[in-house]
């Protein structure tokens, strides 16, 4: 097909195309929602002091998991559909030796980092009962697992960046399906608790990896990888450009949620726990959005890999529009039975009753979030990032200091915080999807 002809596909074409690709990984992100639920419900079953201490540990969980799936795991893909949409093969193979060593340095900060960080970080915002709850999770959940989750979601791109996305998602689907089975196990029958939840999640990883491994190097994703070759600078820059960007801005994200946990402290362990279950389900809202997501960063990158840019920023914009709508459905829904939504996390009235207000409030900025994940993934394929880094930073002040004063000068509270948090993922879709268009989502001159 002539360069440029790809332009002329149809919407419903398009679409079609999007849908191929995101149904698994949205089927996929269904089935993590509901094990994450689960493992809502047993932190909360554990007593209040557990919940917030794991309330406290949720950002840097969320982290993980979004830097190594949809951050630098998006990177990965974004690398190697490029790649492939350009003909370069042997440099899809080289990628994923590079892509893995990434995974290991980046699993072991975490590993490291969390599991020296979490007493003191716990104590100090949560108190020394819910570092005394909570503690032994963090070291099974960061110390044993963070490594071997880096590894699964990493080879999982791979897969995905070859087009493989069903693939992806049946290996990964056995995982989601054994982890709240056995947390639940570990947790309550066997009566570990909360770090029985943490162990759950170390377990199925290492698990989830062998097995993603052992399908990788079979060449399932369209190629066969490299792995006797001396590491080059060239090929780890063709991930980082993308997903260092993109790591740093799930950061500022956690970071968000973070700084207003810490601000709504001085309401003591309720309010903590309260904005735990509400972050929980705001988040919950990315997995979803990242079955569109991933698709788009696949789709864009092959696009603009082969040079089609016209069609890059159409597919970018069909797939924001069904992330725009899912997403805005489920906010909504959130939004109008937040009583009920909160009552099935916490059997605390006071818990339940603050984390149904902060939904009310956070419910209806969902769709605006949803669409600007769609574009930030989008984003990745295209290697166009400046429209995400501001809309990531505008996000942290909106919702950070934006909240504090509408709580503290404003006068409204913890209504205050909540609605500085609705609108700063607003602003984020917003000035996200700003960025697709033809000015920015062109050929660099000389390239």
């Amino acid at each position: 097909m002539p360069a440029g002809a790809a332009t002329r596909l149809p919407a419903r074409a398009l679409l079609r195309q999007i849908g191929r690709l995101a149904a698994p990984t949205s089927a996929l992100a269904l089935l993590q929602v509901g094990a994450q639920l689960v493992e809502t419900t047993l932190a909360a079953r554990q007593g209040t002091a557990a919940l917030a201490g794991w309330a406290v540990l949720l950002p840097f969980a969320l982290l993980l998991a979004q830097m190594s799936t949809g951050a630098m795991g998006g990177g990965v893909v974004a690398a190697v559909a490029r790649a492939l949409g350009a003909q370069r093969r042997e440099e899809a193979s080289a990628l994923v030796l590079h892509a893995m060593l990434i995974a290991t340095a980046f699993g072991a900060l975490f590993a490291i980092g969390l599991s020296l960080a979490a007493g003191p970080l716990l104590r100090s915002v949560a108190g020394p009962a819910s570092a005394q709850a909570a503690l032994p999770y963090a070291l099974w959940l960061f110390g044993l697992g963070a490594v071997p989750a880096w590894w699964t979601n990493t080879l999982a791109s791979v897969l995905r960046g070859g087009g493989q996305h069903a693939l992806a998602a049946r290996v990964l689907a056995l995982q989601w399906a054994a982890m709240p089975v056995l947390a639940w196990a570990l947790a309550e029958p066997l009566g570990w608790g909360l770090p029985g939840v943490g162990a759950a999640f170390a377990l199925t990883n290492l698990v989830a990896a062998a097995a993603m491994l052992q399908v990788v190097r079979q060449g399932l994703a369209g190629f066969h990888p490299s792995w006797r070759l001396r590491p080059s600078w060239a090929m780890f820059m063709r991930i980082l450009s993308v997903g260092a960007v993109a790591s740093g801005l799930a950061l500022l994200a956690n970071l968000t949620t973070v700084i207003v946990t810490a601000q709504l402290r001085h309401l003591g362990p309720t309010a903590v726990a309260a904005y735990g279950i509400a972050a929980r389900l705001e988040f919950l809202v990315i997995p979803l959005a990242w079955g569109v997501g991933s698709a788009l960063t696949a789709l864009v990158g092959r696009t603009v890999g082969a040079g089609d840019w016209p069609t890059a920023r159409r597919t970018a914009w069909l797939g924001g529009g069904l992330a725009f709508g899912a997403t805005a459905l489920i906010g909504l829904g959130v939004g109008l039975f937040a009583p009920a939504f909160a009552g099935l996390f916490s059997s605390d009235p006071a818990v339940a009753a603050m984390a149904a207000q902060a939904l009310r409030i956070t419910g209806p900025a969902f769709g605006g979030f949803g669409l600007g994940m769609a574009m930030y993934f989008a984003s990745m394929g295209a290697q166009r990032m400046q429209a995400p880094v501001f809309a990531g930073c505008s996000r942290l002040t909106i919702a950070t200091l934006g909240g504090w004063w509408l709580a503290n000068q404003g006068g409204m509270g913890t209504e205050g915080h909540f609605l500085g948090v609705a609108l700063g993922i607003t602003a984020y879709g917003l000035i996200t999807a700003s960025g697709v268009r033809p000015a920015v989502w062109r050929p660099r001159a000389g390239a």
